[in-house]
């Protein structure tokens, strides 16, 4: 089931598939999570080692000249030296910009999809109906062949081909309904709606007579060029992360050891207990973990750099491609377009021959059978260019 609008409503209602396809298509909303998931880490991230609490109790108590000693308490808390908790976050809210920007890709490969599916099923549509329009102009063929044999002026044969002829474009009728169905079920699939939901296309598309300006210009701005340059960052970040881990960290702590009171003797402080804060360092003096991740995040950073510049030679190839296939998409139409003005103008002529009786069936269908191929040709470069066009929206809008 179909529903037809004008051309003028094409754009507007393609869009709303596209954005019902990135509110409701299970890919995007996974790409969603794993954002909120990344997002999730900043906090994460703003931690310190746990707060390190010891008892003792003394079997053979030692003696002091205020008392013995029984048991010792202490509490102790490591932080990392200063910038280091700061460094955790950026290194963290840098890697949920690049999980952002797999969402732009996600929701720029999903609208490239659904624009593609939609312009197939234009065309199938299309090629339906010029194939019906061309079955009735056989069925009017017919007739005249069919009044010719009654004054003996064609023969039963004649009217067998027309008739034959009308059979395979009605094959070719159904075999476009099997595609439109398989066609219909893809894109509903990309909406996430049921496979036979109702699909709304154009009665009609033509290629602009002028196209829009495109220069590569804004694939600079495209998603996947993008991820990389916040995968650079991100390896930035991990380095001012690790130089921060590669720091000391100092520690603060206090022990507390109860005395009990001596009864031979009773000196100044008996049985006082002692209080002992400390502070202590952490000194990373066996580094070579930090300067091997140094190096490591400085050879990311180069591969980062040469897998951007293969990407962008070949986002340049894809765009060089399409547009080019677009000028030969136009240059296709309106070829075929003059052929079939061309192709019209022959049936005339035979129409008329037949009002002095000489048509001749043969050269109907022969002209009947350029019409059809000029039609089909005309909606495939339709297609083409649509589609191409798609491509270059994909890369550059």
């Amino acid at each position: 089931m179909i529903g037809l609008f004008s051309i003028g409503g094409q754009a507007q209602q393609l869009q709303a598939y596209i954005d019902e396809a990135q509110s409701n298509n299970p890919e995007i909303q996974a790409f969603e999570l794993r954002y909120n998931r990344a997002e999730e880490k900043v906090n994460e991230a703003d931690w310190i080692p746990n707060t390190e609490i010891s008892a003792g109790y003394f079997v053979s108590t030692p003696e002091t000249r205020t008392g013995a000693q029984q048991a010792r308490i202490g509490v102790k808390q490591m932080l990392p030296w200063f910038g280091t908790i700061t460094a955790r976050e950026n290194y963290a809210t840098s890697m949920a910009d690049a999980e952002y920007v797999e969402i732009s890709i996600a929701k720029r490969t999903l609208a490239l999809s659904v624009s593609q599916s939609y312009y197939r099923l234009y065309a199938i549509r299309a090629k339906q109906e010029v194939l019906e329009e061309n079955i009735q102009l056989l069925n009017t063929y017919e007739r005249l062949a069919l009044t010719s044999v009654e004054v003996g002026k064609a023969s039963a044969v004649d009217v067998l081909r027309l008739q034959i002829r009308q059979n395979e474009m009605q094959q070719k009728i159904e075999v476009l309904e099997e595609e439109y169905s398989a066609e219909q079920t893809v894109l509903n699939n990309l909406l996430n709606k049921e496979k036979n939901a109702l699909i709304t296309i154009p009665t009609e598309m033509n290629i602009p007579e002028i196209d829009s300006i495109n220069t590569l210009d804004g694939l600079a701005l495209n998603p996947e060029l993008l991820k990389y340059d916040k995968l650079y960052e991100s390896v930035a970040k991990s380095e001012l992360l690790n130089q921060r881990e590669g720091l000391p960290m100092i520690g603060f702590g206090v022990d507390y050891l109860p005395v009990s009171e001596r009864t031979d003797a009773f000196p100044s402080d008996n049985g006082k207990d002692i209080l002992m804060p400390m502070v202590s360092v952490s000194i990373p003096i066996f580094n070579n973990r930090y300067k091997s991740i140094s190096k490591q995040n400085e050879l990311r950073q180069q591969e980062i750099n040469l897998q951007k510049d293969e990407r962008l030679n070949a986002l340049e190839s894809v765009f060089a491609k399409a547009v080019s296939q677009r000028n030969q998409s136009r240059i296709a139409y309106n070829t075929q377009a003059k052929n079939l003005k061309q192709a019209i103008y022959a049936e005339q002529i035979l129409i008329k021959n037949y009002e002095t009786g000489t048509i001749d069936f043969n050269d109907v269908l022969d002209i009947q059978e350029l019409q059809l191929k000029f039609q089909i040709n005309q909606i495939e470069a339709i297609n083409n260019y649509y589609l191409q066009s798609a491509i270059v929206n994909y890369l550059i809008n």
